[in-house]
């Protein structure tokens, strides 16, 4: 069955044509998304959703969202998006950040040249017949200092057009590496640097707990007089009371905001004050803009249903297409191994240690991860998957470790995975193979090679003979017919396993003439998901 999208928001009709070239069932009610009873009606029909910013997706509408796989939503920002809401419910959650960037930067410098030159009033002054023009000074961006807080995507592109204006730059950004801002021409500074020197202030960092009133009553306090302050990225980045006292004080000469606090805004600490220019959120709102993102978001919808390839994502490691071509095999073998270890655990899980080998080792260990959580997770958990799974270990408190190694035996790479409780540790090796197919290749440091089947039987006994037999003869007379049959052992006469790829779960009463033979120390029915 073809997956089914739902687009709950105004999104371009070749955008929504992608969907249907692509083969994915697609519903388009562009209302949709402003009735959140509606929506929480009829969502549990559809694997993804598609939206704006009108759609509000709240741990309400995620409950109903029985189905749902992925929400895309058509910019950068997902306010409108519980997002841990979301990954606890295993919902992927991706956006668009690179097809809005050049005209949400380009609006920022209109911004800023809008307010250097009060071209908002002197306009409306004119048109109401006035003719003031010695009222209207303004100042030259030539030779300023533009003080750029987040020099990301969209802030690296206004630094790149500011060179073009003659503009001195000065940016903050932690994550900004030296290296980086000499390739672009910028002068990395702190925080408190910027405020003193810059003649025009630009943000361009998402609203997180760490950027949330970056420029607060104090930080504003520390600004140079006669500054010029726009924000075109979040609202809530400035205290908009703080910066109309200072606009009010002669402090600020100038503002001009394109986001605020609460929108619609209707009313703003900022509205109707001199040289305060105000945009209703344009940042995003050009023809080209609107199409890209659009263009944008069905298609990482329609790669990710149809492949398996995850691209912009907010809650999960990034997996491209060709990507995933190679990794499927090897992600499914991570979900196998995590399964075995978890299935075979039944201690709470203190740490899960992870070993790459070989070609593994150069893969996407991100994603490899989750895979391998998300098989360990499933056990208590059922709904799992590789998005909630990482949610779940770290509020169970379990300390995920990784290590990578070059090639270091026959096999040209594999994974190792350990889980670590108080009264053990248990270990599963394994490998993909030419055809494809995942192989258990090590079981408690015991060389094995077996093939992953939907049901299967896990024993260890002694090393001793009649195990074989007896394991053969125990199915026969329950009605399990054996597909593959594994064994494996330390040494003659030492620990043994046998690992048993059988056609239908093997029954208890089965379980139990096994036990009663005193050959096994451990009889354990195995499920995979092998789909």
């Amino acid at each position: 069955m073809a997956p089914k999208v739902l687009v709950s928001d105004k999104l371009s009709e070749t955008a929504v044509q992608i969907f249907r070239d692509r083969g994915i069932d697609v519903d388009f009610m562009p209302d949709l998304g402003k009735d959140k009873d509606k929506l929480a009606a009829v969502i549990g029909q559809y694997d993804g959703l598609a939206i704006r910013s009108a759609t509000k997706v709240t741990p309400t509408i995620l409950e109903a969202a029985t189905k749902l796989k992925v929400i895309a939503r058509a910019g950068i920002g997902t306010d409108n998006i519980d997002k841990d809401a979301a990954s606890k419910k295993g919902v992927i959650v991706m956006n668009t950040p690179f097809g809005n960037m050049i005209t949400t930067a380009e609006h920022a410098i209109a911004m800023m040249f809008a307010v250097a030159r009060q071209i908002p009033e002197a306009s409306a002054s004119t048109h109401a017949g006035k003719w003031e023009k010695s009222k209207f000074m303004g100042t030259e961006l030539t030779n300023k200092v533009l003080g750029v807080i987040g020099a990301g995507n969209i802030g690296g592109i206004v630094c790149d057009r500011a060179h073009g204006l003659k503009m001195k730059v000065v940016a903050y950004d932690p994550y900004l590496g030296e290296e980086k801002a000499d390739k672009m021409g910028v002068e990395k500074v702190e925080l408190d640097a910027l405020l003193a020197r810059a003649d025009f202030i630009t943000l361009h960092v998402p609203l997180t707990d760490q950027t949330r009133n970056i420029l607060s009553r104090e930080n504003l306090a520390k600004t140079k007089k006669g500054v010029r302050i726009i924000n075109c990225a979040r609202g809530g980045l400035v205290d908009e009371e703080a910066l109309a006292d200072l606009l009010k004080s002669g402090h600020v000469a100038g503002a001009a905001f394109d986001v605020f606090v609460n929108e619609p805004a209707t009313e703003n600490a900022l509205f109707n004050l001199p040289n305060v220019v105000c945009t209703p959120h344009l940042g995003a709102a050009t023809s080209e803009a609107q199409e890209n993102v659009a263009l944008q978001v069905a298609e990482q919808m329609s790669n990710y249903l149809l492949t398996g390839a995850v691209e912009n994502a907010l809650n999960m490691p990034s997996v491209t297409a060709e990507e995933a071509k190679v990794m499927g095999p090897w992600i499914k073998l991570a979900d196998h191994l995590g399964s075995f270890t978890g299935q075979m655990t039944d201690e709470p899980i203190k740490a899960i240690n992870i070993l790459y080998d070989g070609v593994a080792s150069e893969m996407n260990l991100a994603a490899l991860n989750c895979s391998v959580v998300a098989g360990i997770m499933k056990r208590a958990n059922p709904d799992v998957n590789m998005v909630s799974a990482p949610v779940v270990a770290k509020e169970r408190g379990i300390q995920i470790s990784t290590t990578n190694q070059d090639k270091s035996g026959s096999f040209d790479g594999y994974i190792k995975v350990t889980v670590v409780t108080d009264k053990r540790e248990r270990s599963v090796a394994g490998t993909v193979f030419s055809d494809g197919k995942p192989r258990f290749i090590q079981i408690k440091g015991i060389n094995i090679d077996a093939e992953v089947g939907a049901h299967m039987l896990y024993t260890t006994n002694e090393d001793v003979p009649g195990i074989i037999g007896t394991l053969g003869q125990t199915m026969g007379e329950s009605g399990v017919n054996i597909a593959n049959f594994t064994l494996g052992r330390t040494a003659a006469g030492g620990e043994a396993i046998a690992l048993l790829y059988v056609d239908n779960q093997v029954p208890a009463e089965a379980r139990a003439k096994l036990a009663e033979t005193g050959y096994f120390t451990q009889i354990k029915p195995l499920e995979f998901d092998v789909s």
